[in-house]
């Protein structure tokens, strides 16, 4: 059995398109498989909104992907339903709109401009008329994690030592401490983004397929046959092999 999973993807149609063709590329050698989204698809990045929509359809169509939520999809739709809503993820001095996070690229790409330099009311106000309601329910809708075989898929990370059932969403969409730096055995590979570095790595214990597609880096994109991992390239698989 295997399974594919892209990384935090933030509003890289092109990359998105191409990720998903070499995963096409792989299962005509090696035979079907479902396809995970790690979540982020929003922010950053030229084309949000063709992402959303792009997803959004193949789902709609029947395909046998499934996109998990992010931390930056949920800053997206909170927005939309209060723009004043703080996240407990997000740092206080930041806000879904702040450069940093860039929600203002998000609604760029739904035609709402210069959102970062304007007061957040008009903005607001802009933004519910631009964006489709399908996109809001879409996104809402996304669950956090998937678990299959030998893996456990979700954007951030776990709360190492809490069952799967018990774990808060906080966690599932923001992890860092607790989770990177642990070393032992979750009893399954954990499959995640979140955490930006510069290609794919598998640590053991955790896949990290955020490859940094959100600062100029490529979107990766893997086949996980039980713990055991490969990167997809054009020329087909490359083992990843634990660091």
């Amino acid at each position: 059995m295997h399974i594919y999973a892209i990384g935090d993807i933030h509003g890289h149609l092109e990359l998105l398109k191409s990720a998903h063709h070499r995963i096409h590329a792989d299962m005509a050698l090696h035979g079907h498989g479902k396809i995970i989204h790690l979540g982020d698809l929003v922010d950053r990045g030229p084309n949000s909104c063709g992402v959303v929509e792009y997803l959004r359809k193949g789902m709609a169509q029947g395909r046998d992907w499934l996109v998990l939520k992010g931390n930056h999809d949920r800053l997206f739709t909170q927005f939309l339903g209060d723009p004043k809503w703080k996240d407990p993820g997000l740092r206080a001095e930041l806000s879904w709109l702040h450069p940093k996070i860039g929600g203002a690229a998000t609604l760029a790409s739904y035609g709402v401009r210069n959102a970062a330099d304007r007061p957040v009311g008009p903005v607001h106000a802009d933004a519910m008329n631009a964006v489709p309601s399908e996109h809001m329910q879409f996104l809402e809708g996304l669950p956090t994690h998937f678990a299959c075989d030998q893996a456990i898929f979700v954007h951030a990370g776990i709360r190492p030592g809490i069952a799967l059932a018990d774990q808060s969403d906080i966690d599932l969409l923001w992890i860092r401490k607790g989770f990177l730096e642990d070393t032992r055995d979750h009893g399954a590979l954990i499959v995640h983004g979140h955490t930006a570095i510069d290609k794919a790595t598998h640590y053991g214990n955790r896949l990290n397929m955020d490859s940094s597609a959100a600062y100029g880096g490529p979107l990766s994109a893997a086949v996980i046959e039980g713990r055991k991992a490969f990167l997809l390239t054009d020329t087909g698989r490359m083992p990843l092999l634990p660091v």
